[in-house]
């Protein structure tokens, strides 16, 4: 695949992975309450973002621009959590597991994936169970069927707010 680039040359994986997941739940916060859960869809494949390249749009391969995204979602998805407290919505990460059955992996592996219900049911999961209730800030494996720590810098709240800086400087 070539380097998708939006309209204003930012790299569109970032864009789409991160940046529009972050402003849907900034916009939906006043109704989502304390009661209300925000469930994004990481991955075990994540790699330190490298925020220099992408606030200066340089270009990065495929699996680099996946895995950095990934963690960069799961980092401002443990930030915000963080940041808004027990009066917030739930916000978790949730790897789906590894090698699930899409054309990604497919085109990535050779590999035809297991079944995509595996996916869906821990997502169905984390939006309604009560598995999920005191899960905010936190990253769950399905890898593991556990929570579990993700990459360290998804630990790291200076990183974490350094994540949403950027990000904030691209929506305005």
């Amino acid at each position: 695949m070539s380097n998708p680039l939006t309209h204003d040359g930012f790299d569109a994986r970032f864009i789409v992975n991160v940046v529009a997941p972050y402003v849907l739940t900034k916009e939906l916060l006043p109704l989502l309450g304390s009661e209300g859960r925000v469930v994004n869809l990481s991955s075990a494949a994540q790699a330190p973002v490298n925020l220099q390249a992408f606030l200066n749009k340089q270009s990065f391969d495929d699996g680099e621009a996946y895995a950095q995204s990934k963690l960069a979602l799961t980092m401002w998805s443990i930030g915000m959590a963080h940041e808004l407290g027990p009066d917030g919505p739930m916000i978790v990460a949730v790897n789906p597991a590894s090698f699930l059955g899409s054309k990604m992996v497919k085109e990535a592996y050779g590999h035809a994936g297991h079944d995509l219900r595996i996916g869906a049911d821990i997502l169905t999961r984390a939006a309604l169970s009560d598995e999920f209730a005191n899960a905010s800030g936190r990253y769950y494996d399905n890898d593991r069927k556990s929570f579990a720590d993700p990459h360290p810098d998804a630990l790291d709240p200076a990183k974490n707010v350094r994540v949403i800086d950027a990000i904030e400087q691209v929506i305005r």
